[in-house]
């Protein structure tokens, strides 16, 4: 597991924005990447510059499918699985389905690594998790009640990666997530993220709705400190590491006033009219929580993570990107 080794490598969710970011970048680095999607919220788009690499493999399947799963895992090194089902109101829309995939799915696909003999399975944990705690910032081992099934069945999916930890034996890393933006992520459909909605608005010239006062906070996350994590996670020799979840995030937290204000000043840049529009506000969404800030004392600790991109540096290349492919 040392750099450069070439691994074999399988990312559940492949053509999601996280998924396939994790697809370019390995590849990038000479391993073999498989992807595993069933296209319900991912791009074949988004796999572009993927493709045509003798090094890369599709797989349309579904995880909640285990004959999928287990062509998927065959003879893989580790399994980073990102698929789900995001989205808070999503799942307060449609708890069912958000837990045949998040949970019922991220079983099939522990059960088929564990059979698989993977080395390590990386998931896509959840600040979610945190719940009602409303200590700040977040540590690892003190969380509250779940307050939306999304945040439930992202719970769950660390529960069944420790007894399968405990039980079977397979090495288990989750990661918690802490609202990631970049390239690639879909500002379309109804539960797009607030960052990339709010760029195509601004770039539209229409005005964003925030929910409540615009002073609730998040630690808003680049994908560039993301891929750092989960290869981290991948090549970390440390016994101490495995099997346990970490915070995945920046480190500091902005109010969603703040990430309006930079984005209309990065943005104002190529269109100085962006500068004028003016925000709207409306009531405050259910199941969100009104701040969220990471500790990563124990990522910097075990796994030698050193984020490199603030909210700003992160959004100005993602403004960047977003000026090139949603025109």
């Amino acid at each position: 597991m040392t750099e450069g080794t070439n691994n074999k490598i399988l990312i559940t969710g492949g053509a999601g924005f996280i998924g396939s970011n994790l697809c370019e970048y390995f590849l990038s680095k000479g391993h073999e990447v498989t992807c595993l999607d069933n296209f319900a919220t991912g791009h074949k788009h988004n796999l572009a510059n993927c493709i045509d690499n003798p090094k890369f493999t599709l797989i349309e399947g579904d995880i909640r499918n285990a004959a999928d799963c287990e062509k998927a895992v065959k003879d893989k090194d580790f399994v980073f699985h990102q698929a789900a089902l995001g989205s808070v109101p999503r799942s307060i829309n449609d708890p069912v389905t958000t837990n045949d995939v998040n949970v019922s799915g991220f079983l099939n696909m522990l059960v088929a690594s564990r059979d698989a003999k993977v080395k390590r399975f990386i998931y896509a944990a959840s600040s979610s998790t945190y719940g009602d705690s409303e200590g700040l910032p977040k540590v690892e081992a003190v969380i509250g009640k779940p307050l939306s099934p999304y945040a439930i069945t992202k719970y769950v999916n660390e529960l069944y990666a420790e007894i399968f930890s405990k039980t079977y034996g397979i090495e288990t890393i989750g990661l918690r997530y802490f609202n990631v933006f970049g390239r690639k992520q879909d500002p379309n459909g109804a539960y797009a993220a607030v960052i990339p909605k709010f760029v195509m608005q601004l770039m539209q010239l229409e005005s964003p709705k925030i929910n409540g006062d615009g002073n609730y906070s998040r630690d808003f996350t680049y994908i560039d400190n993301v891929i750092q994590m989960n290869e981290l996670a991948m090549n970390t020799t440390n016994s101490a590491a495995v099997n346990t979840v970490y915070n995945t995030a920046f480190g500091d937290r902005n109010t969603l006033n703040d990430l309006m204000r930079y984005l209309k000043e990065f943005l104002s840049k190529y269109n100085p009219e962006i500068a004028n529009v003016v925000p709207e506000y409306g009531p405050n969404r259910a199941g969100d929580i009104p701040h969220s800030l990471a500790s990563i004392n124990k990522a910097k600790e075990l796994l030698g993570y050193d984020p490199q991109f603030s909210l700003q540096d992160g959004l100005q290349e993602a403004v960047a990107w977003y000026w090139d492919n949603l025109k």
